[in-house]
C-alpha cells in the first residue's frame, strides 16, 4: 500500500494562537489529515473553547497567554498533564504594533518582540523533552515558527517591532533547527503574505484592493495555509529543517514591487 506522505494520522499538536486567523486554519488543516489530537491555546479563553467545540471532538483549548516566561511554563505544565509527548508544535501566537517613528512607544517594542520572538524559543525549550519522546529517525518530531514576509522584505507601513521580530523569527529558526535535529526535532517556518484575519484586517476588509498588488491577483485562502502547514508537519517535510517558505502569492519573492 503506497504512503501517504500527507498524512498526521496518530500525531498529537499544540498551535499557539490556535483560536482564529492563520492558527484556526491550521488546526483545522491538521484534523483533517487525520492528527489524533490537536491543541489549541489562545490569550482569550472564550475565544479558545469556542474554537475547539467547533473544531470538533479532537480539538482540546488551552487558554494561556504565552508572551512571557511564566505564560509559556503554565502552557507546557496545562499540556504535560494530559500528554506525555508531543509530535507538532507550532508557534503562532503573534502581535504587532504601528507607530510613526518619532512616536514609536517601547511598550509596543516589548509586546511585540516579547510574543513573537521570545515566546517561540521558550515555548519550543520548554516542550523540548515532551517533543524529543515523540520524535524517532524514521518519524521526526516537528515544530513550525509562523514568521511574515515582513521578515523577508520591507513593508511600507511603520511596524518596526514586527519587521525585527520576524525577521529575527527566520534566523532564530536556522539556529534552532541545527540544535533540534540532532534529538531528531525538525524546525521549519512559514512566512504568510496577505490571510484575512484580525491580525491582517486590510486583507480581511478590503480583500479585492490587496489582491491586486500580489502577482496572483487575490489574497491567501484557507486552503493555502493548510496545505504548507500539512506538507511541513507530515512525511513529506521530514527532510526540510531550518527552511522559511513564503506563502504569498508572490509578494516577497516573485514581485518587483510589494504591499
Amino acid at each position: 500500500m503506497a504512503t501517504n506522505l500527507f498524512s498526521l494520522e496518530g500525531r498529537t499538536a499544540l498551535v499557539t494562537g490556535g483560536s482564529r486567523g492563520i492558527g484556526k486554519m491550521i488546526a483545522k488543516g491538521f484534523l483533517g489529515s487525520g492528527a489524533a489530537k490537536v491543541y489549541i491555546s489562545s490569550r482569550k479563553a472564550e475565544a479558545c473553547d469556542a474554537t475547539a467545540k467547533e473544531l470538533g471532538e479532537r480539538c482540546f483549548s488551552l487558554p494561556q497567554d504565552v508572551s512571557t516566561v511564566d505564560g509559556v511554563k503554565a502552557l507546557t505544565a496545562a499540556y504535560l498533564a494530559r500528554e506525555d509527548k508531543l509530535d507538532i508544535l507550532v508557534n503562532n501566537a503573534g502581535a504587532a504594533w504601528g507607530a510613526e517613528f518619532d512616536e514609536f512607544p517601547e511598550s509596543g517594542w516589548d509586546k511585540v518582540m516579547d510574543l513573537n520572538l521570545k515566546s517561540p524559543f521558550f515555548l519550543t525549550q520548554a516542550l523540548h523533552g515532551a517533543l524529543a519522546k515523540a520524535a524517532t529517525r524514521e518519524r521526526p518530531a516537528k515544530v513550525i515558527n509562523i514568521a511574515s514576509i515582513d521578515g523577508i522584505r520591507l513593508n511600507p507601513q511603520e511596524t518596526y517591532s514586527y519587521h525585527a521580530s520576524k525577521a529575527g523569527l527566520i534566523y532564530l529558526t536556522r539556529r534552532m533547527a541545527a540544535r533540534l535535529i540532532a534529538d531528531g526535532i525538525v524546525m521549519s517556518a512559514i512566512a504568510p503574505g496577505a490571510f484575512a484575519s484580525e491580525m491582517n484586517r486590510v486583507a480581511r476588509d478590503q480583500g479585492d484592493e490587496v489582491a491586486k498588488r500580489i502577482p496572483a491577483r487575490r489574497i491567501g485562502s484557507d486552503e493555502d495555509m493548510q496545505g504548507v502547514a500539512i506538507y511541513l508537519a507530515s512525511r513529506a517535510g521530514d527532510y526540510v529543517v531550518g527552511e522559511t517558505i513564503a506563502v504569498d502569492g508572490g509578494v516577497a519573492l516573485a514581485s518587483f514591487g510589494g504591499l
